[in-house]
């Protein structure tokens, strides 16, 4: 990762490989003090590495958590959420393809599809996550690893579904 300061300002701008803003695989984000937004972080970079590897280095993610993370309350937060996102995979795309209108999941960039795929994990099966803390995280992370564009798409595609869930009655177990 390489800094470059602007002679003519004291900003200083972080650039990361080829030269862009956003944090990659091989550099990611400094580890945040909060836990929970750090277990975030960490879900959408494995659950980016599955959709590139068709799941094939599920068995991984100790390795990742080894390598990728120091905060082991993080890890443990993060590790059902990946791999509840990844074995409902199917059921989760449906539902971002019913919400997001004029938009095939394929046009979806992974980083963002990966994004939604845990929002959307957490809306459905993680209620005591509320849905509000849900959308603002995958915002937030929307504007850390993707494009300028991606904060509002993401929005908007999870608060469709927030609304179809919220109208949804509940299933009897």
């Amino acid at each position: 990762m390489t800094k470059t300061s602007k002679s003519d300002s004291k900003t200083e701008k972080t650039t990361c490989c080829g030269g862009s803003s956003k944090p990659c695989a091989a550099h990611p984000p400094r580890q945040t003090e909060d836990p929970r937004r750090l277990a975030r972080q960490l879900a959408l970079q494995f659950l980016h590495q599955l959709s590139v590897q068709n799941g094939q280095n599920i068995d991984q993610l100790d390795d990742f958590f080894a390598e990728f993370s120091k905060n082991d309350q993080a890890s443990q937060l993060a590790r059902p959420w990946i791999r509840g996102a990844w074995q409902n995979v199917g059921q989760i795309d449906q539902i971002i393809e019913q919400a997001s209108i004029n938009w095939d999941l394929a046009r979806i960039s992974l980083v963002d599809s990966s994004n939604l795929r845990l929002a959307v994990y957490q809306l459905v099966y993680c209620p005591d996550i509320p849905a509000k803390v849900v959308i603002n995280e995958a915002i937030e992370l929307a504007k850390l690893f993707s494009t300028a564009e991606a904060p509002r798409f993401v929005n908007g595609i999870l608060d469709v579904i927030r609304g179809k869930l919220k109208s949804k009655p509940p299933e009897q177990s």
